[in-house]
């Protein structure tokens, strides 16, 4: 007995030592039930179905997932019905349903998370692609397939990437289609696109080809050529064939279908070759699956499962692997002491008794802790890594971009979150750095409908007989540019015959019509009346419009057709020749500091000669008349007086080529104004303008008003002026009678003032740098269109024949009379003196550094011989007698001076004496002549 008490003892202490060693392994259940809600008879569906059977039998068999535990599905047909879908889900919360795989359809999601909010199970959606269901809204609803946040983000990149800037967006009117279109607006906005408009369909079964026609109608009429189909397959293709009918999927139209159309593409066999006719061309997305060993497994398998009958779609490896992230969550959800128990609802005991029975329903004790192990998840997939982000999405979401061409398909790139379009597969780029720049953005060749290869243009003039508005001002002066003919709608002038050529060079129709702005009594603002394009009164606008900063930043403009900017017209006074002509070319500070400067190198010069150059000797009075005349005469260069030292000779080889250029210089002016007619005028330009405190004019309705404010010329300076009289008037009272000291106006309206107003001149320069452009509303196709045309126009000289036609220039605009340039002003000039001051400087500096040298070893002599040293006064005597002293180069310059002096008198007298003889023997023979 005692040793069967032993064993049993022993048996007892190994029981309780495995159930710690193995955790709560005891507590697991035989069986762990979830359900499975969707359509079965739908294209995901079908698929969907045997997915999941596999799955199930995957885990199952594998003893290292559940541990024992089977995993069992339950079935709920949705029939694609909110309502139904709701039934299914309720049913499911009176069993012990520990999560719910599906809803397969957006609407039917948001109608049974609130159910699984209430009751905390976890709802888990392979087929979903609703982005607002992601939202904190719905903690207990998990999506395991990609949003359609990233499929629109997708679109728009490949409509970015083709630069069209509108699309018509074609959708089921439900949550599905509504809350993706909408993603994709917000998508394209960010990239400065927009859909131009949106044509809802009925979700409802009863939609008949007829109402199809008619949405298709009003889409063919609209100005975009890109169309974005969002819908189910029932409905997409029903939509492709009604388009197909009317012809929309002939040349120029661009088609891009969402997942929906892959998915039966995929998973169907091969089409009949009509519906494939419908849909030539269409570009086409498909979530992105990576190649990999367990994929091609599965799809060998899938095969002998369905015969080849039925086909895979990527929603098929979503719900494959969707299964495996529920026994992966519920296995750790046992690991971690997790039990399967539910409770009552308190907040359903108010219904209790009612026929409903929903006091059957239960709250799921461990949903957080599923839910937890469920976000928490990592392991790879069919569908590659199966991870939640913060934001309970799929990391790496990624497309497939397909193109529909005869019987099947071609894959043309790819776009993933993280590197944007490629050819690339998206898992050979997570290992570089993301390139998201525009010349990384690659995709293939694509056929698009009507069998062209050449990419559409993607938009047209609406084929609905409404016209252009184009808002023309209606100009008081200078209608030469613009001007409105009397008692039409119609114009003439510059810009009008502008913008006629230009639409003539385009390669489609455009239909318009001008509409006037203005109130014919003075000039509109043109301001004003392109900001009535963004309110949608006009279409554009044509005329004489300045392309200026606050106007770029609403509307879009043709590349410039007229050079413009602003400038300064003033009045002007004839200046005559006069007796002191020949002092103009330079201004008085120049003047003077020239004859400073002479004196000054005369000094310098005589300074570095006198102690070693007889020619600079003699007493004070003469020595002074030597620097004067010396200084004075190299403006000539008639000095004779020799310079012996070295830095003597380098200071007046500099200060001559400073001679040299200002001789050149001050010939060169005095010969323009002796020469041409000067004009003079006190106001030299804007800045001069902004020193003043005089009145300045500027035309009704122009920026230049603006632009003098924004410079820092106060309101009250500023006169506004209507007409060229009015300039003339105000122009010649001047601002002591009330008129004005100058006009600033662009540089076009001035030279057609000037053509016959010959008082006035532009002076100084153009201050501003713009032009003149057709507006038109922001990323409008016609202003880009337009700008090569006004470039044709401009290349082929139409543009300066328009030019010449309606503003050639009268003679007085060619007269050759100038304003009066500046004065030659010191500044010009200033390197030169400084280079020549330097000179001197140096020059001085070296010479004082000799005179010191010898004055040392002067009176180290003199203290040596007397035996004491000296006093300053003769220290200094010393100094000033060195400085004064005749040098003995002195005396040998001299000397080879008179050497030379004689010589050339001993070649004076042969030459003479020569001459002499000569004539002495011409003599005889001349009487002999005679």
């Amino acid at each position: 007995m005692n040793v069967v008490w032993i064993i049993l003892c022993c048996l007892l202490c190994f029981g309780v030592c495995s159930d710690g060693l193995s955790g709560n392994g005891s507590s697991r259940p035989a069986v762990v039930n979830v359900g499975a809600i969707f359509t079965f008879d739908s294209t995901i569906g079908r698929v969907a179905q045997i997915a999941i059977e596999e799955a199930v039998k995957d885990i199952n068999s594998n003893s290292s997932i559940l541990h024992g535990t089977k995993l069992v599905v339950k079935f709920q047909n949705s029939n694609c019905s909110g309502f139904f879908g709701l039934i299914g889900a309720l049913k499911f919360m009176e069993t012990d349903v520990v999560a719910v795989i599906g809803p397969q359809s957006s609407v039917v999601a948001h109608t049974i998370s609130h159910v699984a909010n209430e009751l905390q199970v976890p709802f888990l959606s392979f087929a979903a692609t609703d982005p607002t269901l992601s939202s904190l809204q719905f903690p207990y609803f998990l999506r395991t397939t990609q949003s359609d946040l990233y499929q629109m983000t997708a679109i728009a990149e490949v409509i970015e990437y083709y630069a069209w800037k509108e699309v018509i967006a074609i959708y089921i009117d439900d949550d599905y289609g509504r809350n993706g279109v909408s993603a994709l607006d917000d998508a394209l906005a960010t990239r400065r696109c927009r859909i131009s408009y949106k044509a809802g369909i009925s979700p409802g079964v009863t939609v008949t080809r007829g109402d199809v026609m008619d949405v298709l109608v009003k889409v063919a009429l609209m100005e975009s050529r890109v169309i974005v189909l969002h819908a189910y397959p029932a409905l997409g293709f029903m939509v492709l064939s009604v388009a197909h009918y009317l012809g929309m999927m002939g040349d120029g139209y661009v088609w891009i279908s969402t997942d929906w159309l892959t998915s039966v593409l995929d998973s169907s066999p091969p089409l009949p070759q009509d519906t494939m006719d419908t849909m030539q061309g269409v570009l086409v997305l498909r979530q992105h699956t990576p190649d990999s060993e367990n994929k091609r497994a599965f799809s060998s398998r899938w095969n002998k499962l369905t015969g080849g009958l039925l086909g895979l779609n990527s929603y098929a490896f979503h719900a494959y692997d969707t299964v495996w992230l529920v026994a992966h969550a519920i296995d750790s959800f046992f690991n971690q002491g997790g039990t399967i128990s539910f409770s009552n609802d308190t907040k359903l005991k108010s219904v209790e008794g009612s026929n409903l029975h929903l006091e059957a329903m239960s709250i799921f004790d461990g949903g957080p802790l599923l839910l937890k192990n469920l976000l928490q998840s990592d392991f790879v997939g069919l569908t590659g890594p199966f991870k939640f982000s913060p934001e309970k999405s799929l990391i790496r979401p990624a497309y497939d971009i397909i193109n529909v061409i005869g019987t099947g398909v071609r894959r043309v790139g790819y776009w993933s979150n993280y590197s944007g379009l490629s050819i690339l597969p998206p898992e050979t780029l997570y290992s570089r750095q993301p390139n998201r720049s525009s010349a990384n953005q690659k995709l293939y060749s694509v056929v698009w409908p009507g069998n062209n290869v050449q990419k559409p243009r993607g938009w047209v003039f609406p084929n609905n007989g409404k016209q252009l508005r184009i808002g023309v001002p209606i100009r008081v002066s200078y209608r030469e540019f613009v001007s409105q003919i009397p008692g039409t709608n119609n114009f003439k002038g510059f810009c009008i015959d502008v913008f006629i050529a230009a639409v003539n060079l385009l390669p489609y129709a455009v239909p318009h019509q001008f509409v006037p702005y203005g109130n014919g009594r003075e000039n509109p603002s043109y301001t004003d009346m392109v900001r009535l394009i963004t309110a949608g009164k006009f279409d554009g606008v044509v005329g004489d419009i300045a392309i200026v900063t606050n106007r770029t930043r609403v509307v879009d403009f043709t590349q410039p057709y007229a050079a413009s900017g602003l400038v300064v017209v003033a009045p002007f006074q004839k200046l005559n020749s006069g007796g002191w002509a020949f002092l103009r070319p330079f201004s008085a500070q120049m003047w003077g500091v020239i004859t400073i400067c002479f004196l000054f190198v005369g000094m310098v010069v005589w300074i570095l000669e006198h102690r070693i150059n007889d020619e600079f000797r003699g007493p004070p009075k003469q020595q002074l008349i030597t620097i004067l005349w010396f200084s004075l005469s190299t403006l000539f260069f008639a000095h004779r007086e020799n310079t012996v030292s070295t830095l003597g000779r380098m200071v007046l080889i500099i200060w001559l080529f400073v001679v040299l250029i200002i001789n050149s210089s001050y010939t060169a002016s005095l010969t323009s104004i002796l020469t041409v007619q000067q004009l003079y005028s006190p106001i030299n330009g804007i800045e001069s303008l902004k020193e003043t405190d005089e009145p300045i004019g500027f035309q009704v309705g122009s920026f230049a008003e603006r632009y003098l404010e924004e410079t820092g010329i106060p309101k009250s300076r500023l006169v506004a002026l209507g007409s060229p009289e009015e300039y003339a008037t105000a122009l010649q009272r001047g601002s002591s009678k009330g008129g004005v000291a100058a006009v600033v106006d662009e540089r076009p309206y001035v030279e057609l003032f000037l053509s016959n107003q010959c008082k006035f001149r532009i002076v100084g320069q153009e201050f501003t740098k713009s032009g003149w452009g057709f507006a038109f509303p922001r990323d409008s196709p016609l202003a880009v269109d337009l700008s090569t045309a006004i470039l044709t126009l401009s290349e082929n000289g139409d543009l300066q024949r328009i030019h010449d036609k309606w503003l050639a220039r009268s003679a007085c605009s060619l007269d050759n009379a100038e304003l009066e340039s500046d004065r030659l002003h010191l500044r010009s000039f200033s390197g030169l003196f400084l280079i020549c001051g330097i000179a001197c400087f140096v020059a001085l500096l070296i010479y004082f550094i000799q005179i010191l040298q010898k004055f040392r070893r002067t009176s180290k002599a003199e203290v040596v011989s007397n035996g004491q040293s000296t006093s300053r006064s003769k220290r200094l005597q010393t100094l000033l007698s060195l400085i004064d002293e005749k040098s003995d180069k002195s005396n040998r310059g001299s000397k080879r001076r008179k050497i030379d002096r004689s010589v050339s008198d001993d070649n004076i007298e042969n030459d003479l004496e020569r001459d002499s003889r000569w004539r002495e023997s011409q003599v005889p023979s001349q009487n002999e002549v005679h």
